[in-house]
């Protein structure tokens, strides 16, 4: 009982997370001493940082955003020093715009600046949201001339120095790689979506009850057929959305992937699909992979490393999975003979999951933010 409850206590929290972390996105394009770019800042983030909604409504206008514009660009300014060689780099935001991401509105700040002399290093420090939210982080995406590098600013360390010479392919492959793995260990609906998956893998059904595995490599064969069949599916709509040969629109593949994560959840409760699980993770993964496309379209891809850059993120996100699959699998391995896994913490935690997931469909369905989220 005290699981159940400590479940259904989390579901309370867990909407919080129906939009993905706080990023910022920030885009600079060096040309000898002159630097020019726009950076993307959640309005969201902004309203709690410095106050946006003058009268206080609940709602944002175009107005309230103009009016704070001086306070906005001043923030966000003083948070982002850019330094050539060691000089400080001078920068002024331009007139303020206004675009839409996958999570919201986001405000465009243009960007022009000089430096002292032509960088051949230039050196970042990134403390945008520092004080407000510890894991905000700035994705950014540096052009000098054609030659394109990204890079993950902010946390622990918010200066880094980046070599303006052209990257080598091992370097952005690397930068992928992390950024494939942060991308799935923050994406929260992908991860319920996978535990999901996980919950009955260590159970076979016979005569419409639960029973445990006999043992671990029959929990492990089909954890691997589950897991691989979701790789390939996401790998293969990744690849299709981020080469433009394939494109959704992204609220939609945002609901289909909520969907796909309740779907998975009932079926722990009401199973129709048993012992074909890697079936469901092969056609769901189609959705997601179009998800995690959003995610690339965002930083951008290299076009003189877009193979590997490709590579290196299909693989972050596959590393990401079976680090979660190594944490949970031998957790539910040694409590599937348990009456309390069985009876309760599977249709419990599936039915928490289910919950979270429904949320997060109709906000996403319907457009709609509920208070606090």
């Amino acid at each position: 009982m005290r699981i159940v409850i400590a479940l259904l206590l989390l579901v309370l929290h867990l909407p919080a997370w129906a939009h993905k972390p706080s990023d910022s996105y920030l885009t600079l394009r060096v040309d000898g001493t002159r630097i020019e770019g726009q950076w993307d800042i959640a309005v969201r983030d902004l309203d709690i940082a410095i106050g946006l909604d003058a009268d206080g409504d609940g709602r944002l206008t175009w107005d309230e955003l103009r009016r704070r514009h001086a306070a906005i660009a001043a923030y966000a300014l003083a948070r982002l020093q850019l330094a050539s060689d060691g000089a400080a780099c001078t920068l002024t935001a331009g007139a303020q715009l206004v675009d839409d991401h996958t999570d919201g509105a986001y405000t465009v700040l243009p960007l022009q600046g000089t430096c002292p002399s032509a960088p051949a290093q230039l050196a970042i420090t990134y403390r945008l949201f520092a004080d407000t939210d510890a894991q905000h982080r700035g994705l950014l995406r540096l052009d000098t001339g054609g030659t394109v590098r990204t890079a993950i600013l902010g946390g622990e360390q918010p200066s880094q120095v980046l070599a303006l010479a052209e990257p080598s392919g091992a370097s952005q492959f690397l930068a992928y790689l992390r950024e494939g793995v942060r991308h799935i260990w923050i994406g929260y609906d992908h991860i319920l979506f996978l535990v999901s998956l996980l919950l009955p893998a260590v159970l076979v059904r016979r005569g419409g009850q639960w029973q445990g595995v006999p043992g671990i490599r029959d929990a492990g064969t089909d954890v691997l057929k589950t897991v691989s069949a979701f790789t390939l599916a996401h790998s293969l709509t990744l690849t299709l959305a981020a080469l433009h040969l394939v494109a959704l629109p992204s609220r939609w593949v945002e609901s289909a992937i909520a969907a796909s994560v309740v779907v998975a959840a009932l079926n722990n409760i009401w199973p129709v699909v048993q012992g074909r699980r890697w079936v469901a993770a092969f056609l769901f993964g189609l959705v997601h992979g179009f998800g995690f496309a959003s995610v690339l379209a965002d930083l951008g891809l290299p076009s003189g490393a877009l193979a590997l850059s490709l590579l290196g993120f299909n693989v972050g996100v596959e590393l990401g999975q079976l680090a979660i699959v190594a944490v949970l699998l031998p957790l539910v391995f040694a409590l599937r003979g348990t009456t309390a896994y069985r009876r309760a913490l599977l249709p419990a935690g599936s039915l928490a999951i289910a919950l979270v997931a429904a949320v997060w469909l109709g906000e996403r369905v319907f457009d709609i933010k509920l208070p606090g989220v």
